[in-house]
């Protein structure tokens, strides 16, 4: 079972490996390539504080890294922990498990004809 786990966690090790370089690329062209201002709320950030901007892929394949930057654009952290919050939540929209029912009730259907007999009287 170790060496199983061994395994495993040398493959894991690899793919973070693998994606902090990937990263690592895209985000030093993106900084070279766009002002260092939040695209959402227009924060602007200086080399002290730029560890909180981030690169958002705009399709969301973080594999889609085109040299001209088409697919990024430069988010602080917090606008971009929210564009992907945003997606989430419509992801989560669309599964059959996680939908409630409609509501059935209708608290006003009798409104009608209580104000049509209030009319009369």
């Amino acid at each position: 079972m170790t060496k199983e786990n061994n395994r495993l966690d040398q493959i894991v090790l690899e793919a973070r490996r693998n994606a902090e370089k990937r990263e690592a690329g895209y985000r030093a062209q993106a900084l070279k390539l766009f002002p260092w201002v939040c695209g959402r709320c227009a924060r602007t950030f200086i080399h002290s504080n730029l560890q909180l901007l981030e690169v958002h892929h705009k399709n969301g394949n973080h594999d889609d890294n085109p040299p001209d930057g088409s697919n990024w654009e430069l988010l602080c952290t917090y606008c971009h922990e929210h564009e992907h919050s945003k997606l989430k939540d419509m992801a989560g929209r669309g599964d059959a498990e996680n939908t409630s029912s409609a509501a059935t009730h209708n608290p006003f259907a009798e409104l009608k004809a209580m104000m049509e007999s209030k009319k009369r009287d």
